[in-house]
């Protein structure tokens, strides 16, 4: 399965923060805003991820991340001239994905919860079409809503209904199988010009091929598209990494738990951040796992 992250977008609410920087660039408590999406297809088992971003942020995500190769991982770029909707970024990275599966995620989610690992793995290995996530909102009337059947199989899709179905919320982590990409250039744009992800969704729902998996009770989805979500973002991930001793998203220690390094990689990744909290961590994760000398 190959990943794509959609750090586009111009991120109008969050100005004048991103007047000049990606807000994807942004510091969530201790880590970069994009380090959250990011783990999430590495926790799935992803290795190759395309980040599509703004051209002028290119240099910023090519500093951040490199190629990936740190991490056991593979990362290429690719430029979204405008923010044409999510759903462009399957067009963008039609190349990238050829015949493989693709889980997309927004770069400006985070996910957190219990079994996570698990659920991306089972809705990995059972896909058949499309595959999303739904959240449990109490007012549901600002996302795009699912409804399903006794048995997970998508039912019904309304984006932002007066009087929704249901109060599952689809979160902003997408599975596809490869006609997606066929799929996503035969959408017509919506009334703005965009692409919507809502419509390529629809169309396996209609094929019969459309599942949702709800993230239950103790699970958390997260948005950081306003300064206030933004803040509550840092907020949640500074509550639970205080209390519990343990990172949110470090994607050196979501390597090494994938296997994609060994410890003395990990800690090599650590020590090249020393003089941080978050490096010191890196580096005692590693030291966890086992002596620190093998290649």
């Amino acid at each position: 399965m190959k990943g794509i992250v959609l750090a586009g977008g111009s991120a109008t609410r969050l100005r004048p923060l991103t007047s000049t920087l990606s807000k994807h660039i942004l510091p969530v408590y201790d880590k970069p805003m994009i380090y959250y999406p990011l783990s999430v297809l590495m926790l799935a088992g992803v290795r190759d991820v395309l980040i599509v971003h703004r051209a002028h942020h290119a240099g910023l995500f090519r500093e951040l991340l490199g190629d990936g190769s740190h991490l056991g991982i593979h990362i290429e770029y690719a430029e979204q001239d405008e923010p044409n909707g999510i759903a462009e970024a399957l067009i963008i990275g039609a190349d990238f994905i050829g015949d493989d599966q693709v889980a997309l995620v927004l770069g400006d989610n985070i996910f957190h919860g219990p079994r996570f690992t698990k659920v991306l793995g089972d809705s990995a290995r059972e896909l058949d079409g499309c595959a999303l996530f739904g959240y449990w909102v109490s007012d549901p009337r600002s996302y795009a809503v699912g409804e399903t059947g006794p048995d997970g199989r998508l039912v019904s899709l309304e984006e932002k209904p007066d009087r929704p179905r249901s109060n599952l919320a689809v979160t902003g982590l997408y599975m596809y199988d490869s006609d997606v990409v066929g799929i996503a250039k035969n959408m017509v744009p919506s009334a703005r010009g965009e692409l919507e992800i809502t419509d390529v969704n629809r169309a396996y729902l209609e094929q019969g091929r459309a599942r949702l998996t709800e993230l239950g009770r103790g699970f958390a989805w997260l948005d950081m598209g306003t300064q206030e979500s933004l803040l509550h973002a840092g907020q949640y991930v500074q509550l639970l990494e205080q209390r519990q001793g343990e990172r949110i998203a470090c994607i050196e220690e979501v390597a090494l738990n994938c296997g994609f390094i060994s410890p003395a990689q990990c800690r090599r990744l650590g020590e090249q951040l020393s003089g941080s909290a978050y490096g010191s961590y890196v580096c005692h994760i590693a030291d966890r796992h086992g002596p620190a000398t093998a290649a």
